[in-house]
Formats: structure tokens, sequence, C-alpha cells
């Protein structure tokens, strides 16, 4: 008997293997040509920040891989503003390969609530699986590469370096954040200097620190060399 539940156990594990080497190869496929701080890449960045993170919790890590992996497979803001698409085109996939239907819904909870966007809002889902892929993206979204991406998107949506005639505005609702045109450096203060103190995990808060200062030390040389001081 036990011989018969070790066997079941492994084909499971072999076929949530091969299912995630799938998810890959369709993600990476489908994000081919996309905006850089969004593409595959950004993807494989958080997908290992979920595996590492997931090392120190209790979670389902089928789940966690799939979310990582499907999480920007249709982002709103390249979409028209559209939060649906990206579960529904995550539901789908997920449904060609036979994945059960209860994973199917947890990834696209996550989806939809995992977003800095999302936490302006009214939350009405919450599961370890989310913290860590929460937690994986925000990591993503801040340090050395964070910066990176902060100043890609903002050449991708021809925004202003910096304006110190544009003041950061604080505490926006989701409407304000969603529509905002503001300088690239402001968004370091409406949202990447924040994510700090919004991780949910440990290791999320200690990797999080690090990259916090440096964005700090970035943004201070940054303003020397503005005013011509450096």
């Amino acid at each position: 008997m036990n011989c018969m539940k070790a066997a079941k156990e492994n084909q499971k594990s072999v076929n949530s293997s091969n299912i995630i080497s799938e998810t890959a190869q369709f993600v990476k496929t489908e994000l081919s040509g996309a905006e850089a701080g969004h593409d595959w890449w950004h993807i494989n960045r958080v997908w290992n920040n979920a595996r590492f993170i997931g090392k120190t919790e209790t979670a389902d890590m089928f789940v966690v891989e799939l979310a990582a992996l499907l999480h920007d497979i249709a982002d709103s803001k390249f979409n028209d503003g559209d939060e649906e698409i990206g579960p529904q085109k995550a539901g789908d996939f997920l449904k060609s390969v036979h994945v059960d239907e209860s994973v199917i819904i947890h990834v696209q909870q996550i989806i939809r609530n995992m977003s800095f966007k999302a936490s302006l809002g009214l939350i009405t889902f919450n599961s370890k699986e989310l913290e860590i892929v929460q937690d994986a993206d925000r990591l993503d979204a801040i340090g050395a590469i964070g910066i990176a991406r902060a100043f890609t998107y903002g050449g991708f949506k021809n925004r202003e370096l910096y304006n110190p005639e544009v003041p950061p505005v604080f505490n926006m609702s989701k409407e304000e954040y969603k529509n905002s045109r503001t300088p690239t450096i402001n968004h370091f203060y409406e949202k990447l200097l924040l994510l700090k103190e919004k991780m949910n995990t440990d290791t999320g808060r200690r990797i999080a620190e690090e990259r916090h200062l440096f964005m700090l030390t970035y943004l201070e040389q940054f303003k020397s060399e503005w005013n011509g001081e450096r």
C-alpha cells in the first residue's frame, strides 16, 4: 500500500513538473517582444524569487510557481486597463494543460490581488501563496533591477525623468494611481520606497531592506547630480 502511495505521489510530482515547464515555455513565447520591464526575464526573476522565498514558508509550491509564471501574462496596463484579461488568459491556458479547477481559481485570485494597485483598493482574498508571489514580484520592483525597470517603463511611456516642479502624490486611490503620468523619479516616492513595509515574509523583508537602502543611495546621488553638486 505504501509503495502504491509513493508511486502516485511520484507521478503527481512528475506531472506538476511537466506542467510548470509547459507554463514557462508558454509565457516565454507569449511575452516575446514585451516591454523590457515586464518581459520574460522579469517573469523569470519573479519565479526564482518565489522559489527562494518558498523554501522558508509552508505553502503549495505548485500554485506559487504557476502564479509567479503567469502573473503578468496580460498586464492590465498594456491592455487598456482591463484587469480581468490576465486571470482569464491564465485560466484558459491552465485548463488546456488539465490543471485542477481549484488550483486554477487560486492562481487567478493571486493574479487579481497581488499588484501594488490592487492593494490600494478593496482586498477580498489572501493566502500564503499570494504572499510569497507578491513578495517575489515586489522584490523585482526595488533595488538595482527596480531602478532599471522604472526608467525602462518611463521611457516606454515617454515620461520625464524628473521635474522638481511636479511633486510626488502620496496616498493615491487605486484609480489615481492607474491614471498617474508623473515623472519617473516620483514613482520612487509614490510606490517603490513604500514596498519595504509591505513585504509579507521574513525572507522578503530581509532582501527588501538591502534593496531599499540601495534606492535611497541612488536617489541621493541623482539629486546631487541634478543640482550640479557633484
